[in-house]
């Protein structure tokens, strides 16, 4: 089974220096309907102003991937991290038994875009951990590149983030022309699958930056992608 979430349907917030698109509920979005997929539970696409940002706040037990599509950002947290995360570059932070985190628009001359990634874990009160790679670092098969999976390892290939949760978050990156992706999925598995830039087809579905479709009882995700296009997937487990 699958259901499109076009971008126009997302919630939305406008607070000037930071525009903000929720593919689920958020702050003051709520719709009942669209509380997470599995344990998916955030993707927010933010447009921040420069030199403004997130102030320091906190977080407990939640997988939060912060995902650069332009610009950059400025990261401080309580664990003594600070680095500035560029585009090309993700991060990752297990929240675990509590973290303090701050996030800002380190130029004054252009708009960083990211996407704000929360997984539920499937553990809960770990020491808080911090992680950050170049995505062309992050190991790679079939045209999909492995960002986080159980323990940090894909079909057999370490190097990805290590995430709490029995799932795969894969991105796909077509750099010229038309570019075919399959994925296997294995049986009573979740995909998400959502286009950050350019467009695709999923699955038969047409998608536009911003777009994304859930799968349910699929046996794969097929993907035909245009220059320049940017598909992220959630390999999920159904949650009871």
């Amino acid at each position: 089974m699958l259901q499109t979430i076009l971008s126009s349907e997302r919630g939305g917030a406008d607070h000037g220096w930071l525009k903000a698109k929720h593919s689920f509920s958020f702050s003051q979005y709520f719709n009942p309907a669209r509380m997470g997929f599995g344990p998916l539970r955030v993707i927010n696409e933010d447009l921040v102003a420069p030199t403004m940002g997130f102030g320091m706040h906190g977080h407990q037990d939640m997988e939060i991937i912060t995902y650069i599509l332009d610009g950059e950002l400025s990261h401080r947290d309580s664990m003594g991290n600070q680095a500035a995360i560029l585009k090309g570059q993700v991060q990752k932070m297990s929240a675990g038994r509590g973290v303090r985190h701050s996030e800002f628009n380190s130029r004054d001359d252009s708009i960083t875009h990211l996407l704000q990634i929360w997984i539920e874990p499937n553990v809960t009160g770990i020491e808080p951990e911090y992680e950050q790679q170049n995505l062309s670092d992050l190991p790679v098969h079939d045209g999909w590149r492995a960002i986080a999976a159980p323990n940090g390892q894909w079909l057999g290939q370490k190097g990805a983030f290590r995430l709490y949760q029995d799932a795969v978050f894969l991105v796909a990156h077509a750099d010229d022309g038309l570019s075919e992706r399959h994925y296997a999925l294995g049986p009573q598995r979740l995909a998400y699958v959502h286009v950050a830039t350019g467009s695709a087809t999923v699955n038969g579905v047409r998608l536009s930056a911003g777009d994304a479709v859930q799968m349910s009882d699929e046996s794969s995700v097929d993907a035909l992608l245009s220059d320049g296009t940017q598909v992220l997937l959630f390999d999920l487990p159904a949650l009871d």
